[in-house]
């Protein structure tokens, strides 16, 4: 999805938020793919291969999250009080 204002009116620290936000959205749509499709196989060495996979998504979500909360105080602060 394209940036709805003009790009040079942002502050690049947001812009890098919201490019991360974006990943960690679609990280996420890709781990529910892949879950749809290791129920869906019968096939255990491709479902071996796809549970790989969807657990590399799940490290990159965690890897996202956590840049997220060291850019984001506030978001950080959510995070800690809802531990």
């Amino acid at each position: 999805m394209p940036f709805f204002e003009p790009l040079e009116k942002l502050n690049p620290k947001h812009v890098n938020l919201e490019r991360a936000r974006k990943s960690l959205r679609e990280e996420l749509e890709a781990i529910d793919f892949y879950q749809e499709r290791i129920d869906a196989t019968n096939d255990e060495t491709l479902k071996k291969i796809l549970a790989h996979n969807m657990n590399e998504e799940k490290e990159h979500t965690a890897m996202l999250i956590e840049w997220i909360r060291k850019n984001d105080p506030t978001q950080d602060k959510v995070f800690k009080e809802h531990d």
